[in-house]
């Protein structure tokens, strides 16, 4: 990230480029929030994820204040691949208690050995996308628009497809 970009930015222009800078009629389908913003992206995505239906993902890195707000939310169908620090949680004594927790609360939990860089969601008709920093969850991304719930539904696909049940 540019010393004059925010994480907002950074985010929005991650996105646009893995759309393949596909912009047309997608700017004012694509809402982004910060830290320091009110609602900021952890109580946004709670929201997000609230009743919002199905849900699948690619989960970089996991806040355990932020992952029980979400995980209270989740309704129906959850399938989430965890990767980078977020898949080294099934590792160590810890491990069985947070297969335990997601098996809890209807959680399909996958482990993908590489990373990512951001997190993707796709939930019900929504793309989301959230950017991590060294303080937790720095900017959220969501968006109908066809061109990123495409590029959403892509990731998943190939993290799932690459990933092992835990």
């Amino acid at each position: 990230m540019s010393e004059n970009a925010s994480h907002g930015d950074s985010l929005r222009a991650l996105v646009a480029e893995a759309v393949d800078g596909d912009h047309s009629g997608m700017e004012s389908r694509v809402a982004v929030v910060e830290r320091g913003e009110d609602p900021g992206p952890a109580a946004r995505l709670s929201a997000l994820v609230t009743g919002g239906g199905p849900l699948v993902g690619v989960i970089p890195r996991v806040d355990p204040s932020l992952a029980r707000r979400v995980a209270d939310g989740i309704e129906g169908e959850a399938r989430l691949v965890f990767t980078g620090s977020a898949g080294d949680r099934f590792d160590g004594p810890a491990g069985a208690a947070v297969r335990s927790a997601l098996a809890g609360h209807g959680v399909e939990a996958y482990r993908h050995e590489g990373d990512s860089p951001i997190g993707v969601l796709l939930v019900g008709d929504r793309a989301v996308a959230g950017l991590f920093d060294e303080r937790g969850l720095a900017a959220l991304l969501w968006s109908d628009a066809p061109p990123v719930r495409e590029w959403a539904a892509a990731t998943c696909r190939r993290f799932l497809a690459a990933a092992e049940p835990v």
